[in-house]
């Protein structure tokens, strides 16, 4: 089991030696914390004893030394890696106590009659992230795209559209135009209280239902997914539902009637709904849930649409992503739900993330995403052109966007997701160092290895040609990748993952120098060849995985 994977157990002294932390297995939930560590200890030793690998072993309190076959330790990974490729790592046992059923994830989530903001990047890459990672361990995955469709602010755009907007240039460019109309407005309802009073009755209109508030209204929506779709596609990223607050909003009507059938619903002096949050039941702590005209607020519909999930989908569990300043929000409606009754509700989540701070093009600060991909294709397609490593491509362009938006993913990823980062883009697209070039590069010139010598996986090989301090060095990092994959799932953050792949590409490339193919013997190459296959499959696996679509020529 922990041979099969774990930075536990660590390489001593250039021997084949390895010594195996108990107590960094039980600090990091792999074992139970209520047993006695020395007992523990005795059992892990006794297991590893069974595995035909291992040729001595000793057991101290809560550490394991043991020593390894090495023609049998690089057999037994090339024959796995040969054998499971692509579920290669997700078959360990370590995953075998992990629930497997329905996760829903909902990421991404832009506001629609808007471009495509920059800001809602992160969301939808760490949402795609978690999405592909529950996937890959067998989760059935449902990924939600909640719209923001729904608010007073579709009351300010559908007056400012019926006194600003024009079909004619709805049509030509529809969301730059509902944008423009959308400055417009707010800026004349600032010193015009009759526009702010327009905005509230057309959002009455829709909240009742009204023939042509709603036509326009739907109008909105369709034009901005159909915009959205192209960025997605861009991206790699699909989903299986387009949701939004407006599918909610009939039914947030339902929910605040079982708030107040459980006695939870309580009106202010102010005529607002509230929900006490407060463990005194003093008030000092509530949530909003009702205007006082009647109509739902963002955590109403938010309410309504968990429901209606856990209703539709019978999820195991559900996740959210977005920014952090949401996370009073997320808190009240995971408590609300718990005192309506719905003990799920434990098993609902909250992924926050910080902000990207300074993302501008040459033409200065960034307003849409569409300019962060086409910015990060175009200084990669020059990169490459300037390279004299470039590899003659039918599509380069295309090649250039995949990498670029590597780029992007691998600068996101690198560090705590709650954390803010600077954006820098001559870093993030520097072919060395820890980047996601630098990571596509890798991938490809072994790619390009494999085209012209083949996998190595054509019959038998002679371990004993890879006894070697470079290829001992790859395999034991290969049989990390099980135990980086668990740590990820369990605190959902993507820089284990990152920090192993740039490992094993720093790996690969010291040994792509070292061991060549062309000019050894045939025995050799094929053994060489075998390894470097099995690394450039766990490579395409994980850049799969973070959402990265790996390149085979570049």
């Amino acid at each position: 089991m922990f041979l099969n994977g774990s930075s536990d157990i660590v390489h001593l002294r250039q021997s084949p030696d390895f010594r195996l932390s108990v107590n960094t297995l039980l600090r990091n939930g792999i074992l139970p914390t209520n047993g006695d560590l020395q007992a523990q200890t005795e059992a892990l030793a006794s297991q590893l004893k069974q595995d035909s690998v291992v040729e001595e072993i000793f057991a101290g309190r809560g550490v394991i030394h043991f020593r390894v076959s090495r023609n049998l330790l690089v057999q037994k990974v090339l024959e796995q890696l040969c054998q499971e490729r692509h579920k290669f790592g997700v078959k360990s046992e370590l995953f075998d106590g992990l629930k497997k059923g329905t996760t829903v994830v909902e990421f991404s989530s832009p506001n629609i009659a808007k471009k495509f903001h920059a800001g809602h990047l992160r969301s939808t890459i760490i949402g795609n992230f978690i999405a592909n990672l529950k996937e890959s361990l067998g989760n059935n995955v449902i990924r939600v795209n909640y719209l923001g469709d729904w608010g007073m602010q579709f009351g300010l755009l559908g007056a400012g559209f019926q006194l600003f907007g024009c079909q004619e240039k709805l049509k030509k460019n529809p969301l730059q135009h509902l944008f423009d109309v959308y400055v417009q407005v707010n800026k004349e309802a600032e010193n015009n209280e009759v526009i702010g009073q327009a905005a509230r009755e057309f959002f009455r209109r829709l909240e009742q239902q009204e023939h042509q508030a709603l036509l326009l209204w739907k109008q909105f929506r369709e034009i901005t997914v159909e915009e959205y779709q192209q960025v997605y596609k861009r991206l790699g990223v699909h989903f299986d539902i387009y949701s939004g607050e407006s599918f909610h909003q009939q039914q947030a009507q339902e929910v605040v009637q079982q708030l107040q059938r459980r006695g939870l619903l309580k009106t202010t002096e102010k005529g607002t709904g509230v929900v006490d949050l407060s463990s005194a039941g003093d008030m000092s702590s509530y949530s909003t849930v009702l205007r006082s005209d009647g109509t739902s607020l963002y955590i109403t519909r938010d309410l309504a649409a968990a429901l209606d999930r856990k209703e539709r989908y019978n999820f195991d569990e559900m996740i959210y992503v977005t920014d952090k300043s949401q996370g009073i929000h997320f808190q009240q409606l995971f408590q609300i739900l718990l005192a309506m009754g719905h003990s799920w509700a434990e098993r609902c989540q909250h992924v926050p993330f910080g902000l990207v701070q300074g993302m501008k093009t040459r033409l200065g600060e960034v307003v849409f995403l569409e300019d962060v991909l086409d910015e990060a294709r175009a200084r990669m397609l020059r990169n490459m052109s300037q390279s004299k490593t470039t590899k003659e491509m039918v599509y380069p362009e295309d090649t250039a966007e995949k990498v670029g938006i590597s780029a992007l993913i691998v600068q996101d990823f690198k560090g705590p997701l709650g954390s803010d980062y600077k954006f820098d883009w001559d870093r993030i697209l520097q072919a060395q160092g820890d980047t996601g070039v630098f990571l596509q590069y890798t991938h490809a010139r072994l790619c390009s290895l494999i085209h012209r010598y083949g996998d190595g996986e054509e019959g038998a090989f002679d371990p004993s040609l890879l006894l070697d301090q470079r290829s001992i060095s790859i395999l034991q990092h290969l049989l990390r990748y099980d135990e980086v994959l668990y740590q990820s799932v369990q605190d959902l953050q993507p820089k284990h993952l990152v920090n192993f792949l740039m490992t094993l590409s720093h790996l690969a490339a010291s040994a792509h120098r070292e061991l060549p193919v062309k000019g050894s013997p045939q025995a050799v190459a094929q053994a060489r060849l075998r390894l470097f296959s099995g690394v450039c499959t766990v490579l395409a696996n994980g850049m799969k995985i973070l959402g990265i679509t790996p390149v085979e020529k570049m």
